[in-house]
């Protein structure tokens, strides 16, 4: 399946039908390849409850931790899951984006409490998982962060109301149905979930994973099918072009793109989601990209620059 890598329009059209987005789109990067994933995680394939996330936890949230640089200096940002700052007027004045940072670094520390299952509509899964990590050790978790913070300052100079699902503020999660339910509850216009994978040396690569038509319990993505997919189509093509990656060498078929139906945070969600898994980080090129700060700030800025195109039709 192919995915968006056109520049957004600059007035606002009728949302895209899938047919239509995929269809008028190109590939026009070449480079990397990525790592098989499970759920949504980063954990090395397959990965358990990858996209879990964690109930809110009774016990006292600690200061939120600024960016992790990896291996280069870190762009400043705000700390707490929303901004209090009055925003500019821009292309996305009016429109509101829910980010949700992959894990918690405070989730290696609360094993029991995240292990926990819960209800993802199909059935029951993990509440969340601890991530992957580069051999050096630099952690999924703070990969997530890091992207997250440098996504919403971009989104938020262009107008955008910007809301994280956590911001390593609380000890451990939210889990995968609460993460689901913070994008709904703000009645989100787009909700990406960022991931970094952790598979087999030699797989490289992005990849965006997209709902499945799923119904049954609590999950429904009837409604939020085709429009994922144009968002997730859109992301791929920008962030292909913006950060020189290629498409996943193990994953979606060379497309950058993959269905699936056992994400409790895609399943349970209302509004437009997908999640992005940014390269594979047991991958020692891809390891080198993931922990530069340039790198990041390119993936930041070609998840917005899709999230954008989507946003503008």
């Amino acid at each position: 399946m192919p995915y968006d890598d056109s520049p957004p329009p600059t007035r606002r059209a009728r949302p895209l039908s899938v047919a239509a987005a995929l269809a008028a789109v190109c590939l026009t990067a070449a480079g990397c390849g990525g790592g098989p994933e499970a759920d949504g995680a980063g954990a090395a394939s397959p990965r358990p409850g990858a996209d879990a996330a964690s109930r809110a936890a009774p016990t006292p949230s600690v200061p939120a931790s600024p960016s992790d640089s990896g291996s280069d200096s870190d762009s400043g940002s705000d700390s707490g899951s929303g901004s209090a700052k009055p925003l500019p007027k821009g292309p996305l004045t009016g429109r509101t984006v829910v980010i949700d940072p992959g894990h918690n670094p405070g989730n290696r520390d609360h094993t029991r409490e995240i292990n926990e299952k819960v209800d993802i509509g199909t059935g029951h899964k993990e509440c969340d998982t601890t991530g992957t990590s580069t051999d050096d050790g630099y952690a999924e978790a703070r990969f997530t962060l890091d992207v997250s913070h440098r996504l919403r300052t971009l989104l938020e100079a262009e107008g955008a109301l910007v809301r994280l699902t956590h911001d390593a503020d609380r000890p451990f999660g939210p889990c995968i149905d609460e993460r689901a339910r913070i994008g709904n509850e703000a009645k989100a216009d787009a909700v990406v979930s960022v991931h970094a994978d952790g598979s087999a040396v030699g797989n490289r690569g992005f990849h965006v994973i997209l709902p499945a038509g799923v119904k049954g319990g609590g999950a429904d993505t009837s409604k939020i099918v085709k429009s994922s997919a144009d968002l997730g189509a859109r992301i791929a093509g920008h962030f292909a072009r913006t950060t020189g990656s290629a498409p996943s060498n193990y994953v979606g078929g060379n497309t950058g793109l993959d269905t699936r139906n056992d994400l409790g945070g895609l399943n349970l969600s209302t509004v437009p989601k997908v999640f992005v898994e940014c390269g594979n980080m047991r991958d020692p090129k891809d390891a080198a990209l993931l922990t530069s700060a340039s790198w990041r700030q390119k993936a930041a800025q070609g998840l917005a620059d899709g999230i954008t195109g989507y946003l503008k039709g």
